[in-house]
């Protein structure tokens, strides 16, 4: 037998009772790896089926984006008949991810009656139960009070959804683990993931919380530089900004020798009493470096500076708006993305998995519309074909 190293998953199938980032994301990298994943949403969508941004005929670019490769049913979850058929479902694929908590119907407990090898990965909002979603929780966690310019005086929220999409790669570990430990041992696992212990262990694994319990200083606003190490934000003379990072002592080196700064930078050293071959004391004293290599950035253009920087150790990067990423190389001659012809969005590069198998990236597939597998998913259970009518005509699936 033939076997496609790029779908180690293959022959996996997997329920997802989802909505918004976490969950949704962990279904679309198992389906990715090879698994069948089957996204059961209520008739008419889920609160993310709709989300912004939408297309101008009002159909979500979002939930397409992170419900790649998947298949898709839709049953009616508040009556008895719909909860029973999604159990069938489940206990048939033997591993559910959700995020929908605390639904009896769909707990460890009830399920495992029906299939004691079941795999259950639930995500929650805390750990103590409550709820919440990666901006509440991000909130409480402190990350906002230290992002921002040194001198502001309220929060900044980042973008990103950062809790989200590490607890989503969290539930594809957890489901990858526990296939394997089934396999070796024939028990199912259950899995609990609250998202607000996903920022607290990143919080904490990155110092952000020991650094207040050891030294007892907490992290303090640094604008765009880097803690611990020499990084800046410095704009050329046409107005473009670059990151520039130098982390070991030969990118700093090259840094100061393109500015043509060697010798103030010396100079600086000495009347300061630092050694700038130790990354603390470039931190340290970052601000007096950047006044020194400001100079040369604002006297030269982007393009000046782009070319010279290339000749480099330096780290850097051209701030770039994602406008201007979708027209750069790094997308649109990268084997990460592939044309995509999604229905009700249109053609398109979409990532795929971001991992390269055997060399090769698994391309992405288009995302289902609502309930376009229902029939399918019901026949692939044993669910006969009198009873799916049946269940059509009483609304119970769409």
């Amino acid at each position: 037998m033939t076997v496609d190293s790029s779908r180690p998953l293959a022959g996996a199938r997997i329920i997802e009772i989802s909505s918004f980032v976490a969950v949704p994301l962990a279904g679309m990298t198992l389906a990715q790896l090879g698994a069948e994943v089957i996204r059961v949403d209520p008739v008419g969508g889920a609160a993310d089926y709709h989300r912004w941004p939408v297309t101008d005929a009002g159909d979500s670019i979002y939930w397409a984006g992170l419900n790649k490769g998947k298949r898709s049913a839709a049953v009616d979850v508040r009556s008895e008949q719909g909860q029973q058929l999604i159990q069938r479902l489940i206990v048939d694929a033997g591993v559910l991810i959700t995020n929908v908590a605390g639904r009896q119907w769909h707990s460890y407990e009830t399920l495992t009656a029906l299939r004691d090898d079941l795999i259950h990965v639930e995500v929650s909002g805390r750990a103590d139960g409550g709820t919440g979603v990666d901006y509440t929780v991000n909130a409480g966690i402190g990350f906002p009070l230290v992002t921002g310019p040194a001198d502001l005086d309220v929060p900044v929220n980042h973008v990103l959804p950062a809790w989200d999409v590490a607890c989503g790669l969290y539930v594809a570990l957890a489901v990858i683990a526990a296939l394997r430990h089934r396999d070796a041992t024939g028990a199912g696992q259950r899995v609990s993931i609250p998202l607000e212990n996903v920022a607290l262990a990143t919080a904490g694994n990155l110092s952000f919380l020991t650094e207040v319990m050891v030294n007892g200083t907490p992290r303090q606003r640094i604008g765009n530089s880097i803690f611990g190490q020499y990084g800046q934000q410095f704009s050329s003379s046409d107005g473009a900004a670059f990151m520039i990072v130098a982390l070991t002592g030969r990118h700093f080196r090259d840094l100061t020798e393109l500015t043509g700064t060697t010798k103030a930078v010396a100079a600086l050293g000495d009347s300061l009493g630092a050694d700038f071959g130790d990354e603390g004391q470039r931190y340290r004293h970052r601000d007096a470096l950047t006044g020194l290599f400001t100079v040369w950035f604002s006297s030269h253009t982007a393009d000046e500076v782009s070319a010279a920087l290339s000749s480099t150790s330096i780290l850097w990067e051209r701030y770039r708006t994602f406008a201007d990423v979708v027209t750069d190389a790094k997308v649109t001659d990268n084997p990460l993305f592939t044309p995509l012809d999604q229905p009700r969005i249109g053609e398109y590069l979409a990532p795929g998995l971001p991992l390269a198998i055997d060399g090769a990236y698994p391309s992405a597939v288009a995302a289902p519309a609502l309930g376009d597998h229902t029939v399918d998913v019901l026949r692939s259970a044993g669910v006969p074909d009198d009873e799916i009518g049946a269940l059509f005509d009483a609304g119970t699936v769409a």
